[in-house]
């Protein structure tokens, strides 16, 4: 058993991977050790172990250092055990039994909204957003809310035509201009809408999911019947919030921070 002075050497070997896995190529012993305000002698010492334990790869001829393949087997470990969907199931049952409206995981995938997870109440009411389904991330509150915290490069890299603003209702942005005004607003509203652009009928709000870097990688959504011939501007703040607060909770768990504001 280790003692509890090995417990800050763990920390800074951690505190290295992570440095190491937030660049894009790999960096200097020294960069590290100034990044890291470490001892030049630790951080070799440091970068050493991780290198003999395959988390780290020295490159002699560069002089620095980068991932090792035991760092990739276990990123693909951790996606294997479906760590967000198993995390988020629990916290989507209660969400629903609170509010008895349907709940989803969704991810980015492209520009699309990819469900990975849904909760239903009760009495359930057949809607499109179905596990494994994939819908226009302009459209859905679920993508929205996700696009609202990318940086505006990474948004128009998505949409980078009219051609990619599908039309399903005859609602919702139609061109990047029109995406990037809802999108400031969501931002600061926090959470994002959804009346009628997906399926008639049916609206829904969506609430953003962090990881550690503030990025989001995920949103939890909350859909539910509305019916009104023309937009109406409602943003059911009341329900808004329970998302959010499912939404801060699975954030928490998986170790991420919220974004700024």
């Amino acid at each position: 058993m280790g003692s509890s002075s090995d417990v800050p050497a763990l920390r800074r070997g951690l505190a290295v991977l992570r440095l190491l896995a937030s660049r894009p190529g790999p960096v200097s012993a020294a960069s590290v050790a100034r990044e890291l305000n470490l001892p030049r002698s630790t951080t070799y010492h440091l970068l050493s172990e991780l290198t003999d334990a395959g988390f780290a790869t020295h490159f002699p001829e560069e002089k620095r250092y980068g991932l090792g393949v035991a760092a990739f087997e276990l990123g693909s470990a951790y996606l294997r055990h479906d760590p967000l969907e198993r995390l988020a199931r629990p916290l989507l049952r209660r969400l629903v039994d609170r509010v008895e409206k349907t709940a989803h995981l969704g991810v980015l995938h492209g520009a699309e909204a990819l469900y990975l997870v849904r909760e239903q109440p009760r009495q359930p009411q057949t809607i499109v957003s179905d596990v494994g389904v994939r819908l226009p991330a302009h459209l859905t509150a679920s993508g929205r809310a996700m696009l609202a915290h990318l940086p505006a490069a990474q948004v128009r890299a998505l949409f980078p035509s009219v051609d990619g603003f599908v039309d399903r209702t005859g609602r919702g942005p139609h061109n990047l201009p029109a995406l990037r005004r809802m999108l400031q607003t969501e931002r600061r509203q926090g959470w994002s809408v959804e009346d009628g652009f997906v399926t008639a009928g049916f609206a829904s709000v969506a609430a953003p999911v962090f990881d550690h870097g503030e990025r989001p990688i995920a949103a939890i959504t909350l859909t539910f019947r509305h019916m009104c011939d023309t937009l109406c501007g409602q943003t059911w703040p009341e329900l808004a919030a329970e998302a959010r607060r499912a939404a801060d909770e699975l954030t928490n768990r998986i170790g991420g921070h919220p974004a700024p504001g």
